[in-house]
Protein backbone atom coordinates (compact mmCIF):
# COMPACT_ATOMS: atom_id res chain seq x y z
CA UNK A 1 0.00 0.00 0.00
CA UNK A 2 0.76 3.55 -0.93
CA UNK A 3 -0.47 5.40 2.45
CA UNK A 4 -1.06 9.36 2.65
CA UNK A 5 -0.50 11.15 6.28
CA UNK A 6 -1.58 14.62 5.95
CA UNK A 7 -0.18 16.48 9.01
CA UNK A 8 3.25 16.22 10.78
CA UNK A 9 2.72 16.46 14.28
CA UNK A 10 3.29 13.78 16.78
CA UNK A 11 0.33 11.97 15.17
CA UNK A 12 1.33 12.08 12.20
CA UNK A 13 5.00 11.06 13.16
CA UNK A 14 3.94 8.29 15.34
CA UNK A 15 2.06 7.24 12.60
CA UNK A 16 4.25 6.79 10.40
CA UNK A 17 6.93 4.71 12.87
CA UNK A 18 4.10 2.36 13.49
CA UNK A 19 3.32 2.10 9.89
CA UNK A 20 6.75 1.50 8.54
CA UNK A 21 7.26 -1.85 10.44
CA UNK A 22 3.86 -3.48 8.82
CA UNK A 23 4.54 -5.72 5.69
CA UNK A 24 2.66 -4.95 2.39
CA UNK A 25 3.15 -1.20 3.54
CA UNK A 26 5.38 0.30 0.58
CA UNK A 27 5.35 4.05 0.87
CA UNK A 28 4.24 6.57 3.37
CA UNK A 29 4.60 9.86 2.93
CA UNK A 30 3.56 12.80 5.16
CA UNK A 31 2.39 15.77 3.90
CA UNK A 32 2.58 19.14 6.21
CA UNK A 33 1.95 22.48 5.91
CA UNK A 34 4.14 24.49 7.98
CA UNK A 35 8.32 24.27 6.95
CA UNK A 36 8.92 22.01 10.23
CA UNK A 37 7.53 19.18 11.59
CA UNK A 38 5.92 18.74 14.94
CA UNK A 39 2.49 20.45 15.30
CA UNK A 40 1.88 21.27 18.82
CA UNK A 41 4.70 19.33 20.02
CA UNK A 42 7.66 21.70 18.26
CA UNK A 43 9.60 24.28 20.74
CA UNK A 44 11.21 28.15 20.22
CA UNK A 45 13.84 29.57 21.61
CA UNK A 46 14.49 32.74 24.11
CA UNK A 47 17.57 33.40 24.93
CA UNK A 48 18.55 30.18 24.38
CA UNK A 49 15.94 29.00 26.94
CA UNK A 50 13.49 26.41 25.19
CA UNK A 51 9.56 26.87 25.45
CA UNK A 52 6.96 24.77 24.22
CA UNK A 53 2.95 25.83 23.45
CA UNK A 54 2.49 25.63 26.62
CA UNK A 55 5.08 23.36 28.97
CA UNK A 56 4.18 19.60 27.63
CA UNK A 57 5.42 17.56 30.30
CA UNK A 58 5.63 13.81 30.01
CA UNK A 59 3.41 12.02 32.47
CA UNK A 60 0.53 8.97 31.88
CA UNK A 61 -1.40 5.95 33.27
CA UNK A 62 -0.84 4.34 30.22
CA UNK A 63 2.70 2.32 31.06
CA UNK A 64 2.92 1.27 27.10
CA UNK A 65 2.78 4.72 25.79
CA UNK A 66 4.80 6.36 28.27
CA UNK A 67 7.44 4.25 27.75
CA UNK A 68 7.67 4.58 24.21
CA UNK A 69 7.88 8.53 24.58
CA UNK A 70 10.28 7.98 26.84
CA UNK A 71 12.60 5.43 24.73
CA UNK A 72 12.91 7.89 21.82
CA UNK A 73 14.08 10.22 24.73
CA UNK A 74 16.87 8.27 26.22
CA UNK A 75 19.66 10.02 26.92
CA UNK A 76 17.81 13.40 27.07
CA UNK A 77 15.66 13.18 30.11
CA UNK A 78 14.96 14.74 33.87
CA UNK A 79 12.41 13.10 36.51
CA UNK A 80 10.92 15.94 38.37
CA UNK A 81 8.49 16.15 40.99
CA UNK A 82 5.36 18.92 40.56
CA UNK A 83 5.62 21.62 42.17
CA UNK A 84 2.84 23.93 41.00
CA UNK A 85 0.17 25.56 42.83
CA UNK A 86 -3.07 27.57 42.65
CA UNK A 87 -3.06 31.95 42.99
CA UNK A 88 -5.62 32.58 44.98
CA UNK A 89 -6.34 35.81 46.66
CA UNK A 90 -2.78 36.79 46.76
CA UNK A 91 -1.87 33.49 48.30
CA UNK A 92 -0.16 30.54 47.03
CA UNK A 93 -2.38 27.06 47.28
CA UNK A 94 -1.10 23.40 46.49
CA UNK A 95 -2.48 22.68 43.01
CA UNK A 96 -5.08 20.28 43.49
CA UNK A 97 -7.22 22.95 45.21
CA UNK A 98 -8.76 20.43 47.28
CA UNK A 99 -5.49 19.46 48.81
CA UNK A 100 -4.99 22.62 50.88
CA UNK A 101 -8.32 24.34 52.05
CA UNK A 102 -5.97 25.36 55.18
CA UNK A 103 -4.31 27.48 53.26
CA UNK A 104 -7.10 29.47 52.18
CA UNK A 105 -8.90 32.12 53.92
CA UNK A 106 -11.04 31.36 57.05
CA UNK A 107 -14.56 31.72 55.80
CA UNK A 108 -13.29 30.13 51.88
CA UNK A 109 -12.06 27.25 54.17
CA UNK A 110 -15.26 26.84 55.95
CA UNK A 111 -17.19 26.78 52.94
CA UNK A 112 -15.23 24.66 50.97
CA UNK A 113 -15.22 21.99 53.76
CA UNK A 114 -18.92 22.08 54.81
CA UNK A 115 -20.29 22.29 51.26
CA UNK A 116 -18.11 19.12 50.61
CA UNK A 117 -19.41 17.17 53.41
CA UNK A 118 -22.94 18.05 53.01
CA UNK A 119 -23.14 18.04 49.57
CA UNK A 120 -26.59 18.05 48.62
CA UNK A 121 -25.91 17.71 44.83
CA UNK A 122 -23.77 14.42 45.27
CA UNK A 123 -26.14 12.11 44.53
CA UNK A 124 -27.38 13.31 41.15
CA UNK A 125 -25.78 11.97 37.97
CA UNK A 126 -23.86 15.27 36.41
CA UNK A 127 -24.93 15.85 32.18
CA UNK A 128 -22.49 19.05 32.23
CA UNK A 129 -18.99 20.18 33.27
CA UNK A 130 -20.44 22.40 36.10
CA UNK A 131 -22.40 19.82 37.51
CA UNK A 132 -19.72 17.40 38.09
CA UNK A 133 -17.68 20.12 39.87
CA UNK A 134 -20.97 20.52 41.94
CA UNK A 135 -21.94 16.88 42.32
CA UNK A 136 -18.07 16.10 43.19
CA UNK A 137 -16.58 18.67 45.00
CA UNK A 138 -19.51 21.08 46.46
CA UNK A 139 -20.56 24.43 45.86
CA UNK A 140 -17.01 25.46 47.79
CA UNK A 141 -14.39 24.47 46.00
CA UNK A 142 -16.68 24.68 42.44
CA UNK A 143 -17.03 28.62 42.87
CA UNK A 144 -13.86 29.58 45.15
CA UNK A 145 -11.82 27.73 41.82
CA UNK A 146 -12.98 25.46 39.37
CA UNK A 147 -15.84 27.01 38.19
CA UNK A 148 -13.74 30.89 37.39
CA UNK A 149 -11.09 28.71 36.68
CA UNK A 150 -12.46 27.08 33.90
CA UNK A 151 -14.16 29.52 32.40
CA UNK A 152 -11.04 31.44 31.83
CA UNK A 153 -9.18 29.07 30.05
CA UNK A 154 -12.26 27.22 28.06
CA UNK A 155 -13.50 30.98 27.74
CA UNK A 156 -16.91 29.07 27.23
CA UNK A 157 -19.27 28.35 30.01
CA UNK A 158 -19.02 24.68 31.67
CA UNK A 159 -22.77 24.93 32.43
CA UNK A 160 -22.89 24.18 28.38
CA UNK A 161 -19.98 21.57 28.27
CA UNK A 162 -20.12 18.08 28.73
CA UNK A 163 -18.68 16.27 31.11
CA UNK A 164 -15.85 14.31 29.07
CA UNK A 165 -13.06 16.64 30.11
CA UNK A 166 -13.40 15.69 33.97
CA UNK A 167 -15.56 12.66 34.26
CA UNK A 168 -12.08 10.89 34.83
CA UNK A 169 -11.59 12.82 37.90
CA UNK A 170 -11.47 10.75 40.91
CA UNK A 171 -13.71 12.22 43.88
CA UNK A 172 -11.28 12.96 47.05
CA UNK A 173 -11.85 10.64 50.31
CA UNK A 174 -13.80 12.99 52.92
CA UNK A 175 -10.66 11.93 55.54
CA UNK A 176 -8.44 13.68 52.98
CA UNK A 177 -10.53 16.93 52.39
CA UNK A 178 -10.68 16.80 56.00
CA UNK A 179 -6.90 16.64 56.52
CA UNK A 180 -6.43 19.58 54.14
CA UNK A 181 -8.52 21.64 55.69
CA UNK A 182 -6.67 21.07 59.15
CA UNK A 183 -4.12 21.76 57.39
CA UNK A 184 -2.48 17.86 56.98
CA UNK A 185 -0.21 17.13 53.19
CA UNK A 186 -2.03 15.65 50.82
CA UNK A 187 -1.66 14.85 47.50
CA UNK A 188 -3.77 14.75 44.48
CA UNK A 189 -3.75 13.28 41.04
CA UNK A 190 -1.02 11.29 42.17
CA UNK A 191 -0.10 10.01 38.32
CA UNK A 192 0.95 13.23 37.70
CA UNK A 193 2.97 14.26 40.91
CA UNK A 194 6.56 12.38 39.00
CA UNK A 195 6.74 13.91 35.18
CA UNK A 196 9.52 13.57 32.80
CA UNK A 197 10.82 16.11 30.41
CA UNK A 198 14.12 16.60 28.20
CA UNK A 199 17.16 18.14 29.54
CA UNK A 200 17.30 20.02 26.37
CA UNK A 201 15.86 20.86 23.60
CA UNK A 202 12.26 21.04 24.84
CA UNK A 203 9.41 18.59 24.01
CA UNK A 204 10.37 19.79 20.38
CA UNK A 205 12.97 16.71 21.19
CA UNK A 206 10.09 14.35 21.05
CA UNK A 207 9.42 14.72 16.80
CA UNK A 208 12.58 15.60 16.02
CA UNK A 209 13.46 11.64 17.47
CA UNK A 210 10.40 10.65 15.51
CA UNK A 211 11.73 12.23 12.20
CA UNK A 212 15.32 10.91 12.62
CA UNK A 213 13.40 7.14 13.87
CA UNK A 214 11.81 7.12 9.84
CA UNK A 215 13.15 4.94 7.75
CA UNK A 216 13.45 4.56 3.74
CA UNK A 217 9.80 3.99 3.28
CA UNK A 218 8.35 6.91 5.56
CA UNK A 219 9.20 10.99 3.50
CA UNK A 220 7.52 13.85 5.26
CA UNK A 221 7.34 16.84 2.57
CA UNK A 222 7.08 19.86 4.45
CA UNK A 223 5.53 23.31 2.90
CA UNK A 224 3.31 21.19 1.23
CA UNK A 225 -0.67 21.44 3.10
CA UNK A 226 -3.48 19.54 1.30
CA UNK A 227 -5.35 22.07 -1.17
CA UNK A 228 -7.44 19.79 -3.05
CA UNK A 229 -8.84 15.96 -1.13
CA UNK A 230 -10.73 13.49 -3.32
CA UNK A 231 -12.66 10.13 -3.19
CA UNK A 232 -11.33 8.26 -6.51
CA UNK A 233 -11.47 4.76 -7.76
CA UNK A 234 -8.42 2.76 -5.88
CA UNK A 235 -8.12 5.51 -3.29
CA UNK A 236 -7.27 8.92 -2.91
CA UNK A 237 -5.96 11.82 -4.98
CA UNK A 238 -4.41 14.57 -2.99
CA UNK A 239 -3.22 18.00 -4.71
CA UNK A 240 -0.88 19.58 -2.38
CA UNK A 241 -0.31 23.70 -1.96
CA UNK A 242 2.42 23.36 -4.93
CA UNK A 243 0.33 21.99 -7.08
CA UNK A 244 2.15 18.53 -7.21
CA UNK A 245 -1.16 15.53 -7.40
CA UNK A 246 -0.23 12.55 -5.50
CA UNK A 247 -1.83 9.13 -4.94
CA UNK A 248 -2.80 7.36 -2.22
CA UNK A 249 -4.42 3.61 -1.15
CA UNK A 250 -5.03 4.74 2.22
CA UNK A 251 -5.50 8.31 3.60
CA UNK A 252 -5.04 9.56 7.77
CA UNK A 253 -6.19 12.93 8.45
CA UNK A 254 -4.26 14.55 11.32
CA UNK A 255 -5.20 17.98 10.14
CA UNK A 256 -7.62 20.35 12.20
CA UNK A 257 -11.21 18.76 10.81
CA UNK A 258 -12.26 22.68 9.12
CA UNK A 259 -8.82 22.45 7.29
CA UNK A 260 -9.76 19.27 6.11
CA UNK A 261 -13.31 20.08 5.19
CA UNK A 262 -12.19 23.41 3.73
CA UNK A 263 -9.86 20.96 1.09
CA UNK A 264 -12.31 18.25 -0.04
CA UNK A 265 -13.51 17.82 -3.24
CA UNK A 266 -16.24 17.89 -4.01
CA UNK A 267 -17.89 19.97 -0.97
CA UNK A 268 -19.01 17.74 2.07
CA UNK A 269 -22.53 17.53 2.58
CA UNK A 270 -24.21 19.97 4.42
CA UNK A 271 -25.07 18.53 7.19
CA UNK A 272 -21.51 16.86 7.75
CA UNK A 273 -20.27 20.59 6.70
CA UNK A 274 -22.49 22.29 9.50
CA UNK A 275 -20.77 19.45 12.13
CA UNK A 276 -17.76 20.31 11.49
CA UNK A 277 -18.73 24.14 11.70
CA UNK A 278 -20.36 23.46 14.96
CA UNK A 279 -17.23 22.33 16.52
CA UNK A 280 -15.77 24.27 19.08
CA UNK A 281 -11.78 25.17 19.92
CA UNK A 282 -9.62 27.84 21.46
CA UNK A 283 -6.26 29.47 20.17
CA UNK A 284 -3.73 29.87 22.51
CA UNK A 285 -1.18 33.50 22.55
CA UNK A 286 2.14 31.90 24.42
CA UNK A 287 3.74 35.06 26.08
CA UNK A 288 7.45 34.35 27.09
CA UNK A 289 9.26 36.72 28.97
CA UNK A 290 12.74 36.75 30.44
CA UNK A 291 13.31 38.62 33.76
CA UNK A 292 16.49 39.88 35.75
CA UNK A 293 14.64 37.42 38.57
CA UNK A 294 11.43 36.28 39.70
CA UNK A 295 9.20 36.02 42.95
CA UNK A 296 7.64 32.60 42.18
CA UNK A 297 10.27 30.46 44.41
CA UNK A 298 11.24 26.76 43.21
CA UNK A 299 7.93 26.60 41.52
CA UNK A 300 6.66 25.20 38.01
CA UNK A 301 3.36 26.68 37.42
CA UNK A 302 0.81 28.98 38.95
CA UNK A 303 -2.85 28.25 38.25
CA UNK A 304 -4.63 31.75 38.08
CA UNK A 305 -8.60 31.98 38.37
CA UNK A 306 -8.29 36.05 39.12
CA UNK A 307 -10.36 37.11 35.81
CA UNK A 308 -8.66 40.37 35.91
CA UNK A 309 -5.79 38.50 34.89
CA UNK A 310 -5.12 38.10 31.00
CA UNK A 311 -3.45 34.57 31.26
CA UNK A 312 -4.89 31.45 32.92
CA UNK A 313 -1.32 30.48 33.81
CA UNK A 314 2.05 30.77 34.44
CA UNK A 315 4.99 28.37 34.04
CA UNK A 316 8.79 28.72 35.30
CA UNK A 317 10.67 27.45 32.51
CA UNK A 318 13.92 27.42 34.28
CA UNK A 319 11.92 24.89 36.88
CA UNK A 320 12.10 22.15 34.09
CA UNK A 321 16.03 22.39 33.69
CA UNK A 322 17.65 21.68 36.50
CA UNK A 323 21.44 21.91 35.57
CA UNK A 324 19.88 26.06 35.45
CA UNK A 325 18.84 26.00 38.75
CA UNK A 326 20.65 28.27 41.46
CA UNK A 327 23.04 29.58 38.51
CA UNK A 328 20.93 31.05 35.84
CA UNK A 329 21.13 34.70 35.59
CA UNK A 330 17.65 35.51 35.00
CA UNK A 331 14.35 33.84 35.33
CA UNK A 332 12.05 32.78 31.86
CA UNK A 333 8.49 33.05 32.44
CA UNK A 334 5.88 31.56 30.09
CA UNK A 335 2.31 32.94 30.50
CA UNK A 336 -0.88 31.07 28.74
CA UNK A 337 -3.57 33.01 27.01
CA UNK A 338 -6.67 31.40 25.58
CA UNK A 339 -8.43 33.16 23.17
CA UNK A 340 -11.01 32.50 20.10
CA UNK A 341 -12.30 34.62 16.94
CA UNK A 342 -14.12 37.58 17.85
CA UNK A 343 -13.43 37.87 22.01
CA UNK A 344 -11.37 40.80 22.90
CA UNK A 345 -7.91 38.98 23.06
CA UNK A 346 -8.15 38.03 19.65
CA UNK A 347 -7.48 41.78 18.64
CA UNK A 348 -4.87 42.62 20.33
CA UNK A 349 -1.60 43.48 19.20
CA UNK A 350 1.71 42.05 20.02
CA UNK A 351 2.49 45.06 21.80
CA UNK A 352 -0.38 45.22 23.94
CA UNK A 353 -0.09 41.87 25.23
CA UNK A 354 3.59 42.66 26.35
CA UNK A 355 2.41 45.21 27.91
CA UNK A 356 -0.86 43.64 29.67
CA UNK A 357 0.97 40.38 30.78
CA UNK A 358 3.83 42.61 32.34
CA UNK A 359 1.27 44.67 34.17
CA UNK A 360 -0.46 40.86 35.64
CA UNK A 361 2.48 39.55 36.47
CA UNK A 362 3.70 42.50 39.04
CA UNK A 363 0.14 42.68 39.72
CA UNK A 364 0.02 39.08 40.78
CA UNK A 365 3.49 39.57 42.75
CA UNK A 366 5.03 37.04 40.17
CA UNK A 367 7.69 39.58 39.80
CA UNK A 368 8.93 42.33 41.20
CA UNK A 369 7.07 45.91 41.54
CA UNK A 370 8.50 48.30 38.39
CA UNK A 371 9.66 44.67 36.79
CA UNK A 372 10.66 45.00 32.91
CA UNK A 373 11.49 42.32 30.55
CA UNK A 374 14.95 41.51 29.14
CA UNK A 375 13.28 39.59 26.31
CA UNK A 376 9.95 38.54 25.20
CA UNK A 377 8.64 36.00 22.61
CA UNK A 378 4.77 36.09 21.32
CA UNK A 379 3.30 33.46 19.15
CA UNK A 380 0.28 32.73 18.27
CA UNK A 381 -1.74 29.18 17.28
CA UNK A 382 -4.90 28.72 16.05
CA UNK A 383 -5.42 25.21 17.25
CA UNK A 384 -4.60 24.96 20.96
CA UNK A 385 -7.88 23.05 22.91
CA UNK A 386 -10.90 20.93 21.69
CA UNK A 387 -14.13 22.22 23.64
CA UNK A 388 -16.55 19.55 24.67
CA UNK A 389 -19.52 21.48 24.08
CA UNK A 390 -23.11 20.03 24.19
CA UNK A 391 -23.25 19.15 21.21
CA UNK A 392 -19.56 17.93 20.46
CA UNK A 393 -20.39 13.86 20.35
CA UNK A 394 -23.59 14.52 18.68
CA UNK A 395 -21.53 16.71 15.42
CA UNK A 396 -18.46 14.17 15.78
CA UNK A 397 -20.58 11.26 15.62
CA UNK A 398 -22.09 12.90 11.94
CA UNK A 399 -18.44 13.77 10.67
CA UNK A 400 -17.07 10.14 11.78
CA UNK A 401 -20.02 8.16 10.15
CA UNK A 402 -19.37 10.05 6.98
CA UNK A 403 -15.81 10.42 6.94
CA UNK A 404 -14.66 7.21 8.39
CA UNK A 405 -17.52 4.97 7.47
CA UNK A 406 -18.86 6.17 3.98
CA UNK A 407 -15.22 7.49 2.81
CA UNK A 408 -12.78 5.17 4.25
CA UNK A 409 -10.98 8.08 5.83
CA UNK A 410 -9.29 7.56 8.69
CA UNK A 411 -9.17 10.18 11.08
CA UNK A 412 -6.10 10.76 14.15
CA UNK A 413 -4.98 13.16 16.07
CA UNK A 414 -6.20 16.15 18.70
CA UNK A 415 -7.55 18.04 16.07
CA UNK A 416 -7.77 15.43 13.44
CA UNK A 417 -10.23 13.47 15.85
CA UNK A 418 -11.47 16.57 17.80
CA UNK A 419 -10.81 14.97 20.80
CA UNK A 420 -8.40 16.37 23.42
CA UNK A 421 -6.17 14.28 23.62
CA UNK A 422 -2.40 14.17 25.83
CA UNK A 423 0.82 13.05 24.00
CA UNK A 424 0.22 9.72 25.79
CA UNK A 425 -3.41 9.31 24.11
CA UNK A 426 -2.18 10.60 20.68
CA UNK A 427 0.50 7.89 20.47
CA UNK A 428 -2.04 5.05 21.62
CA UNK A 429 -4.63 5.70 19.07
CA UNK A 430 -1.99 6.41 17.04
CA UNK A 431 -0.31 2.90 17.26
CA UNK A 432 -4.60 1.55 16.99
CA UNK A 433 -5.26 3.42 14.21
CA UNK A 434 -1.96 2.32 11.82
CA UNK A 435 -2.94 -1.18 12.93
CA UNK A 436 -5.98 -0.98 11.71
CA UNK A 437 -4.72 0.20 8.59
CA UNK A 438 -2.42 -2.41 7.66
CA UNK A 439 -4.58 -4.49 8.55
CA UNK A 440 -6.78 -3.46 5.49
CA UNK A 441 -5.34 -4.53 1.83
CA UNK A 442 -4.66 -2.74 -1.04
CA UNK A 443 -8.13 -1.52 -2.82
CA UNK A 444 -7.51 -3.15 -6.40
Amino acid sequence: MRIGILGAGLSGLSLAHFLQKKPGVRRIEILEKEHEAGGLCRSFFIRGVPFDIGPHIIFSKDEESREFILARLAGNLSRLRRSNKILYKGRLVKYPFENELSALPEADRRCCLDSFLHNPYEGYRPATMLQFFLATFGEGITNCYLRPYNEKIWKFDPAFMDTQMVDRIPKPPREDIIKSAEGAATEGYTHQLYFHYPRAGGIGSLPKALLRGLGPKAEVLTGAAAARVSRVRGGWRVVDSRGVERRYDRLISTIPLPELALAMSPRLPAAVDDAIGGLKYNSIIICVMRFPKDCIGDNFALMVPDRDALFHRVSKLDFLMPARRGRAQASTLMAEITFRDGGSVSGMSDAAIRSRVNADLIRAGCVPKGARPLACEIRRFTYAYVIYDLNHRRNLGIIRAHLEGRMGLTLCGRFGEFEYLNMDAVVHNAKLKAEAVAAQRAPR
